[in-house]
């Protein structure tokens, strides 16, 4: 809304205008910390998951990848590393993730065939990871407090009853200048995922779908897409087999001393 247009208003409506938008701020940061609040309690997770990539072309690459990840607390965020396996030539390339509660994240990945553990810098966050349509933003840990919040409307996606919510990075070296979730309103997970280039131009969506659930409370989908409409270019992940969690790892297995030494 223009200043010319506030001033017009009375001092009543435009409190009230006020009020209304903090409610709608408060609404949407509310449903991710609930989501964000149920999912707690995984400790650490592994599974193996296969990346294909298709170009502009219909081309497809494949990678096949290790994940594994590690539940923050209140002080320190989750963190992930991820592991190729195949094919040979990519053996052994590991991204390291280390969630930073309301900061950039710090990440580091190792390159075999250079024996060199590289740091990820901000500036280089909206880089590809490999080629894909994945960049290391996309791959760092989703921290509630990193955005900000608008509650648009309850609506459905699909069939389903889904909150339509506007999520603003944060960071001012983000690529995205807004994205918009659709979030189950029963399970609190996300369906779909819609990333905004700084023209506020659509750039990409990210879909999540075949969805199980594990120990009777952790949901988790077998199959993510991420389509980008200005390239034409799409990339899916698809986890093989099933999610191991509990599975005893520990802080010192996510030291990035410790990524020339994966196999």
């Amino acid at each position: 809304m223009k200043i010319k247009q506030l001033m017009s208003f009375s001092v009543v409506a435009l409190t009230a205008g006020l009020v209304n938008a903090g409610a709608m701020s408060d609404r949407g940061k509310e449903i991710f910390e609930s989501g964000d609040d149920r999912d707690s309690g995984f400790i650490s997770a592994d599974w193996t998951q296969e990346l294909i990539l298709t170009n502009a072309l219909g081309k497809e690459s494949r990678r096949l990848m290790r994940i594994i990840a590690l539940e923050g607390n209140d002080v320190e965020g989750d963190k992930t590393l991820i592991v190729f396996r195949e094919p040979k030539d990519s053996r052994g390339v590991s991204l390291l993730t280390h969630g930073i509660k309301e900061d950039d994240d710090n990440q580091w990945m190792y390159l075999p065939n250079l024996k060199r553990v590289k740091r990820i810098s901000a500036g280089a966050k909206t880089s590809r990871f490999v080629g894909s349509e994945f960049t290391f933003e996309d791959l760092a840990i989703r921290e509630v407090g990193d955005f900000s919040y608008k509650f648009i409307k309850d609506t459905e996606l699909n069939g389903v009853a889904v909150h339509e919510i506007e999520v603003i990075p944060l960071d001012p070296k983000s690529g995205y200048s807004r994205q918009i979730a659709w979030i189950d309103q029963k399970e609190l997970i996300v369906h779909k995922l819609e990333y905004y280039d700084k023209k506020s131009k659509l750039q990409k969506t990210l879909f999540f779908e075949d969805y199980h659930q594990y120990l009777g409370k952790h949901w988790r989908a077998h199959t993510t897409r991420m389509v980008n409409h200005q390239t034409n270019k799409k990339s899916r992940l698809i986890v093989s087999g099933n999610y191991e969690f509990k599975t005893g790892v520990t802080k010192k297995d996510f030291s990035k001393n410790k990524l020339r030494s994966i196999r």
